[in-house]
């Protein structure tokens, strides 16, 4: 099966059909360009979406990444980002072993046929001359014989003719035969040039066609091979990441299988648990009886009134819920009296109203107030400020809740001896580099390390007191914190710490203070004034709030209750803290007296200039 024998005759269709192959060459080439492009889009619209549900660095939502639900869900994104690298795999290897490829070899095919095409055609003219040359030698033949056919019929004529000069009939007759002649040479010539044709046409047919035709159809041939090779490739490409996509399939399954509910229920409890107890049974209070409330031996009055300090352990203690007030409900109920202001006296005298509604004399106080007096009596002002006005975090962690202050200080704990893990190993490295300059002075002076070594020995022993300060707050925490597992001998609110002079177990009341909230009352003087000290130590250094004006006092009011303070009619003193709407406005005397003056009863007078203010920026 040969083009060349076969097709002997259809130069022009083969012409057509392999233009047609290098169209559809080029065609493939094309569809393989578009694929790559969508696994392209394909893989960057995975990584989008991938990096789009990633957690947000520094961010709330980062923390809830510990568990394992969480963990899976975070897996499965990157293994979709490792997904998305596999069709960026596939679209590159296309590119290299199929586009690139195909496109040189399209290049050198369209110049293989060009070539085989032009000598296709060189061959044809030379044919087709061959063809011109014979029949022009055939048609002078044809002629020359005419010729020399009606020379020797005039000569005939003339040789009969009598009349004839015996001259003419010579001139007729050498007439005809240099015709003859003519004619004999016109005759060689033409079967010269026809033996010559039917050589160079045998060739043609014979020879150069058939090898023309023979190349054109391997050309083809491997075109077509090449056409099959490039499927293939294309298709292997695909199989190539086939397993490495299996396997992140594999890593998601697997992700899936290690959630744990039990140990994110657990983790749960690790982040949020406080420390505290539940609270205790609220007692009944009995208000047929028209005295006032009997004091009993657990109210703060009591221990005031006889002075007997004493500390419970062991006893039934009542819960503690302030901890669990919204930060800023709980932070205005310790900053203000949280008593409704009383109204402006009628008359100018301020004896006819004896200090309104607010007098400290009310029967059935609530113990909420009872509370917040203590918790805003004049040694705690200044720390409540700070929180009420959303200051730092302290640095001991105190504002937490013990068992989330536990895990603060041990985290806080292991990155400073990771710290110092690291300086140690800097200075392990320069006095080994130090060593090695005093064995080759050459390669450096010793006595510029002393420098550095000296500076990393001293930032290791900052960081080891850091951590000994951590490491002693945290021994303070797991002391005073409930021993894990023995549930009778934990205690609500109040835990052991590692001094036992300030061991304080005591028992609480608990009322329902008028924001629906609760606060707690503790039992004996002598611990209060142990939680005073215990806030006073970590707020002292809050400095006092900066006058922001002054006030003139419009009618005398006697502040009996705690975090109230008394004014005499027309007295002037500064503004520290404006009326937030609760009816109460807050002032100074001096450095030692400040509280809370009913709105109404003093006209204010802002002026940033005044004595003490501060310029705000």
């Amino acid at each position: 099966m040969s083009w060349g024998t076969e097709l002997w005759d259809q130069f022009d269709n083969l012409e057509k059909h392999t233009q047609c192959g290098i169209d559809i060459l080029e065609k493939y080439i094309k569809f393989v360009k578009e694929r790559t492009e969508i696994e392209l889009s394909y893989a960057k619209q995975l990584r989008n979406l991938s990096k789009k549900y990633q957690p947000k660095k520094n961010s709330k939502e980062e923390e809830e990444y510990r568990y394992t639900a969480c963990k899976a869900f975070l897996s499965t994104l990157n293994e979709m980002n490792d997904y998305a690298g596999q069709h960026e795999v596939i679209s590159e290897n296309m590119t290299s072993q199929i586009i690139v490829e195909l496109a040189r070899y399209v290049q050198e095919l369209k110049q293989e046929r060009k070539s085989h095409f032009h000598d296709g055609r060189k061959a044809q003219q030379h044919i087709e001359t061959c063809w011109k040359q014979l029949e022009s030698s055939k048609r002078r033949f044809e002629r020359d014989c005419k010729e020399a056919d009606r020379a020797q019929q005039y000569f005939e004529k003339m040789d009969a003719d009598i009349n004839v000069t015996k001259a003419d009939v010579e001139k007729a007759r050498q007439q005809a035969q240099m015709r003859h002649q003519m004619a004999e040479d016109s005759k060689a010539d033409y079967s010269s040039f026809l033996q010559k044709f039917n050589h160079e046409q045998h060739e043609y047919y014979h020879t150069h066609l058939p090898n023309i035709f023979q190349k054109i159809q391997e050309m083809e041939e491997r075109r077509i091979v090449r056409v099959g090779e490039s499927m293939k490739t294309y298709a292997e490409v695909d199989r190539q990441v086939i397993p490495i996509i299996g396997k992140c399939l594999d890593e998601i399954v697997k992700a899936a299988n290690s959630i744990d509910q039990k140990n994110d229920s657990q983790l749960v409890i690790e982040a949020y648990k406080s420390g505290f107890e539940p609270p205790g049974d609220v007692e009944f209070e009995d208000y047929t009886q028209p005295m006032k409330r009997t004091v009993s031996d657990n109210s703060l009055s009591n221990s005031r009134g006889e002075g007997k300090p004493e500390l419970k352990f062991g006893g039934k203690s009542k819960g503690k819920l302030w901890p669990f007030i919204k930060k800023n409900k709980l932070m205005s109920l310790l900053t203000s009296p949280h008593q409704p202001p009383p109204p402006p006296p009628a008359s100018a005298s301020p004896s006819a109203v004896p200090n309104g509604p607010q007098s400290p004399k009310q029967q059935k106080e609530p113990l909420s107030h009872r509370f917040n007096e203590f918790m805003t009596s004049k040694p705690k002002i200044h720390c409540f400020r700070s929180l009420k006005r959303g200051g730092a975090t302290p640095e001991d962690f105190s504002n937490l809740p013990p068992e989330q202050r536990r895990k603060k200080l041990q985290q806080k704990v292991d990155e400073l001896n990771k710290e110092i893990q690291k300086e140690m190993d800097q200075r392990d490295a320069i006095t080994k580099m130090k060593d090695v300059y005093l064995k080759n002075p050459q390669m450096g002076d010793p006595a510029s390390l002393d420098h550095k070594l000296t500076e990393v020995s001293q930032n290791i022993e900052k960081l080891r007191l850091e951590a000994q300060k951590f490491e002693a707050w945290l021994a303070e925490v797991e002391g005073r914190l409930p021993a894990r597992g023995d549930q009778a001998r934990r205690q609500s609110g109040m835990y052991d710490a590692q001094n036992p002079a300030t061991v304080n177990n005591c028992a609480q009341d608990r009322e329902s203070s008028p924001d629906g909230s609760y606060t707690e009352e503790q039992s004996q003087e002598s611990e209060v004034k142990v939680l005073a000290a215990d806030f006073d130590d970590e707020f002292d250094d809050e400095e006092p709030l900066p006058a922001i004006g002054t006030c003139k006092a419009l009618y005398t009011f006697e502040g009996q209750n705690e975090g109230t303070i008394s004014v005499v009619e027309g007295e002037t003193l500064y503004v520290i803290e404006e009326d937030k709407g609760d009816g109460w406005t807050r002032i100074r005397r001096n450095e030692d007296e400040e509280g809370y003056v009913p709105t109404s009863y003093v006209e204010v007078y802002l002026d940033k200039n005044a004595k003490g203010a501060k310029t705000y920026i």
